[in-house]
């Protein structure tokens, strides 16, 4: 069986955005040379995500007001986490809510997606570098 892993990272300019990784996800699975396998793919952050859904710009967005809704960036006093002088208890929680880690199966060499399926990296606490895992194992 083989074993590949690599770290992406990632900058994202605004406190939220949502990058499509899968070309990168793409490249790792030919840089690794399995054609039958998993790939896991995971935010090394407690404050941005890694998940699974449609590249289409208003559901983007929808996320964005959605997520906003459940657990507002402000009033940042209504968090106990931000009494340490942090302002990020809500990223934490909508990290929560979009998740860590996507499983891919791999399938002749390819990611095994069903319809619309990409992979992206969500950012809730953005402008610092942030790293993803790509780990990568198979025949």
């Amino acid at each position: 069986m083989k074993s590949f892993r690599k770290e992406l990272f990632f900058e994202i300019p605004a406190r939220v955005g949502f990058v499509n990784i899968t070309p990168q996800v793409e490249q790792c699975l030919k840089e690794s040379g399995v054609k039958e396998g998993l790939v896991l793919v995971n935010s090394m952050h407690i404050t941005s995500s890694v998940f699974i859904n449609d590249d289409e710009r208003g559901l983007h967005k929808d996320f964005v007001a959605w997520l906003e809704e459940l657990a507002p960036h402000e009033p940042v006093s209504q968090y106990r986490h931000n009494d340490t002088g942090e302002d990020n208890a809500d990223a934490h929680l909508k990290r929560t809510v979009m998740g860590r880690e996507v499983v891919v199966a791999v399938t002749g060499g390819r990611l095994d997606f069903g319809t619309w399926e990409q992979i992206f990296y969500g950012e809730f606490d953005g402008r610092r570098k942030k790293r993803v895992l790509v780990k990568i194992i198979g025949e």
